[in-house]
């Protein structure tokens, strides 16, 4: 059955402020019953992790004011009236000549705010907003193809964590909550959004080469196996995007892209992880990215095996 309309609001205790959340009993996963209060629940549950999956960084937000049967909303911009100890940071758009005053997450209240707003997926950047664009981590996203199985994200992912352990990086796996998964490096911020995709790219066809009946780089989507794993450097490109840890995704099943331990690589399914099963793991274990901001990797190496590849004819591709 349907929440009633214009509940009333309720104030709810979010780190160092107070948060008005208005019709917290609209539902926005009709299949399961969660509300907006089960959303802001979930993400006070898992306080430690988003903050520390989002802190400092621009951060676009997918909003359902309606629901998830309603309009998807991406959006860049914080509305005007946001309150005074929300923070920002203004991004340069060099495409459209404009700029967006974009939130910059660094505790709890900014996210229940934005579940507020209507936020169900938070999509930060690789930057961090005292410097955007320098990036500090480097994103590995294993995209499957319409007809990939789970069983190759996990052959895949194993291989990218054999390469990355010869590279001497730690690697960082995660659900994406869909049919992916991503693994996330931490690294210095010495380098361009350019070098990163290049890194990212080298790297990439290191694991194609290592699991060729697997892997694709191919950039058009047309010159892809349907069955093979995408490993799309390109999510290291400037202003790309994708849902962070311990964010909810915006479907009925309520996933979340969930960090996982290798160990676990074998053992888990994308939908164990969702709002309703989120919070008891995340008591019991933890964040597990707890350690990422420690191991911090130099992609020198990396650009090298771009220079590399380069030489060999192997260009760089570009665009979206």
């Amino acid at each position: 059955m349907a929440a009633a309309k214009n509940t009333p609001a309720i104030e709810v205790e979010a780190g160092p402020v107070q948060v008005r959340v208005t019709n917290p009993d609209r539902v926005y996963f009709a299949e399961l019953g969660l509300t907006k209060r089960d959303l802001v629940d979930y993400y006070l549950s898992v306080d430690e992790g988003i903050v520390r999956a989002l802190r400092a960084r621009p951060c676009m937000l997918h909003r359902f004011p309606e629901g998830l049967a309603g309009e998807k909303v991406h959006q860049k911009r914080v509305p005007r009236g946001a309150p005074p100890w929300l923070e920002t940071v203004q991004i340069y758009f060099p495409r459209f000549g404009r700029t967006a005053d974009e939130l910059c997450v660094n505790h709890i209240g900014a996210v229940i705010w934005a579940v507020q707003m209507s936020t169900v997926e938070f999509h930060p950047w690789n930057s961090r907003c005292a410097d955007v664009e320098r990036p500090d981590e480097w994103r590995i996203d294993l995209d499957p193809g319409p007809d990939c199985d789970w069983a190759r994200v996990r052959r895949v992912a194993h291989v990218a964590q054999e390469v990355l352990g010869e590279l001497g990086a730690v690697g960082w796996p995660k659900t994406s909550g869909g049919r992916g998964m991503h693994i996330y490096v931490r690294i210095a911020p010495d380098h361009g959004f350019a070098d990163v995709r290049r890194a990212a790219l080298a790297f990439a066809r290191a694991v194609e080469r290592r699991a060729p009946q697997d892997v694709t780089t191919a950039w058009w989507r047309k010159d892809r196996d349907p069955a093979a794993l995408f490993v799309d450097y390109n999510q290291n490109a400037r202003d790309h995007t994708i849902a962070a840890a311990y964010s909810v995704r915006g479907n009925q099943r309520a996933t979340v892209s969930a960090p996982i331990t290798w160990s676990e690589v074998d053992e888990c399914e994308p939908d164990d992880f969702t709002m309703l099963t989120m919070p008891a793991r995340f008591e019991h274990l933890g964040d597990l990215t707890a350690g990422i901001d420690d191991a911090v990797y130099n992609i020198a190496e990396l650009l090298e095996w771009a220079d590399r590849d380069e030489a060999k004819g192997l260009g760089t591709p570009t665009g979206d």
